[in-house]
This record gives C-alpha cells, sequence and structure tokens, in this order.
C-alpha cells in the first residue's frame, strides 16, 4: 500500500514547470507547432499539427524528443547538427511567445510562498533553461527557484534527454543531496510522473492547469502511474503538506 502524503519524511519539493506551476503548455504548442511544421516539411512529409494536436500527442516530452521520433516515423535519420539547429528554432520561438502571454498568478505564488518558509523548492523540467528563466520571471516566480535549484533536461544534462528518461530526477537529487523518499515530485503529466517515480521519488499529480474536460482523465492516468495523490491546486498541496513536521529540510546547493 502506498504511503499517505502525511506518512512521507519530505526534505523537499522538485517542482515541474509547464503546465505545473504556469499554464504553459497551451501557449507553448501554439508556437512549437509552428517550427514543427516547417520541420516536417523538411521531412518531405504531409503531415501537419494544430498547436492543441502536438499538445495531445506530446505532452511532458521536449522538443528534441518529438523531432526525433517524428523523424523515425518518417524513416529519417537525423544528423546531430540538424536537429541541434532546429531545437534552438524552437526554443527561440516559444521562450518569445510565453514572455508576451504568461502572467503572474496568486493562486500559485500565495501557496508557494508559503510552502517555501518551510520546505526547499526546486524545478525539475524537461524544458531548456532559458525558456523556464522567461516563464519564472513573466511569472514572478524567479525568486522562489534560485538559478541552482533548476534542472532541466536540455540544459542541465551532458546529454540532453526528457521525461520520463529519470536522468534529470537523478542528476537533481545528486546536486541537493536528496535521497530520492526525501524529494516529493510534482508533476501534471504522466512523462514526468512516470520521470519521477522512476527516480524513486514519490509524487504528486497536480492538474491545476490541466484542460477541464481532460481532468478527470487525467487523474485517473496519473494514479495508474503510481502517484501519492492528486490535487487540483497548489492550496489543495499546500493543506496535504501543512501537518507535516519537516525533517531535515536543508539541502545542499
Amino acid at each position: 500500500m502506498k504511503p499517505g502524503v502525511g506518512e512521507l519524511p519530505i526534505g523537499a519539493l522538485l517542482c515541474d514547470a509547464d503546465g505545473c506551476l504556469f499554464p504553459s503548455e497551451e501557449p507553448a504548442f501554439d508556437a512549437c507547432a509552428e517550427v514543427t511544421n516547417g520541420f516536417l516539411a523538411e521531412l518531405g512529409s504531409s503531415r501537419r499539427f494544430s498547436g492543441e494536436a502536438l499538445r495531445l500527442a506530446t505532452t511532458g516530452m521536449n522538443f528534441r524528443t518529438t523531432a526525433s521520433r517524428l523523424a523515425a516515423a518518417e524513416g529519417r535519420a537525423l544528423e546531430p547538427a540538424a536537429l541541434a539547429g532546429w531545437v534552438e528554432s524552437e526554443q527561440r520561438a516559444v521562450t518569445a511567445h510565453l514572455a508576451t502571454v504568461l502572467r503572474p498568478d496568486p493562486l500559485v505564488s500565495e501557496p508557494l510562498e508559503r510552502l517555501a518558509a518551510g520546505h526547499a523548492l526546486a524545478l525539475v523540467s524537461s524544458s531548456a533553461a532559458g525558456r523556464i528563466d522567461v516563464c519564472l520571471q513573466a511569472t514572478e516566480l524567479q525568486e522562489l527557484f534560485p538559478r541552482e535549484r533548476r534542472f532541466s533536461a536540455e540544459s542541465s544534462l551532458p546529454v540532453p534527454t526528457s521525461k520520463p528518461d529519470p536522468a534529470i530526477y537523478l542528476h537533481a537529487l545528486a546536486r541537493l543531496g536528496l535521497e530520492p523518499e526525501r524529494a516529493l515530485a510534482v508533476e501534471d503529466s504522466i512523462p514526468g510522473a512516470e520521470s519521477a517515480i522512476a527516480a524513486g521519488c514519490p509524487t504528486i499529480g497536480n492538474v491545476m492547469f490541466v484542460p477541464s474536460e481532460e481532468r478527470a482523465e487525467r487523474r485517473q492516468a496519473l494514479e495508474r502511474a503510481g502517484v501519492v495523490e492528486v490535487v487540483s491546486s497548489w492550496g489543495e498541496l499546500e493543506l496535504l503538506l501543512e501537518p507535516i513536521e519537516l525533517r531535515g529540510a536543508g539541502v545542499s546547493a
């Protein structure tokens, strides 16, 4: 039987970014779809995506993984330099768009500020570091997640990867000096939850920014993936953690 949240010896919260700390997925996929369709055209493929179709097909994966899989589906192998160029183009387009559409949200910032008073916070994402930085600044969350506690599967690892690969969680745990059972991950996507769970972290599903018509299905899928609990907001997570006496909250930066 899985332990309840109140039974977990939590030392830090490891928070996913896109779709978890801010509603970036829909606008990001709108911008990403334009780059993806250009990429497909260069491959000679007739396949095209709307932003919504791309979101539904690839949530939780970064563009590097998406492009590699699309190329493989077309029977094409990508040269590393060509892939790097497309990844850079996608990062520029999405980051510029997110900087104009994201706004601070007190329903996120206020619970997180209270949680940060007693919990070490870190960010663990598949997205590139530059995109993370812009999103945190636009949503005014940058002070809660210092640069030394921001971990990107695209930018922080010797070999870029993407969730559900647990590499970025293992990297974050090592840098923070935490055993996985003492780090509570918060994820909105199935690949994200699978990544955290594979690294040994107890994991909370957060469906705050999941479209309302998809929440019931996402909740069930997160539960099947093995999350400890599913919450509908950061405020609800705060209430779950409130009775926990934090033991050894300090982490080594």
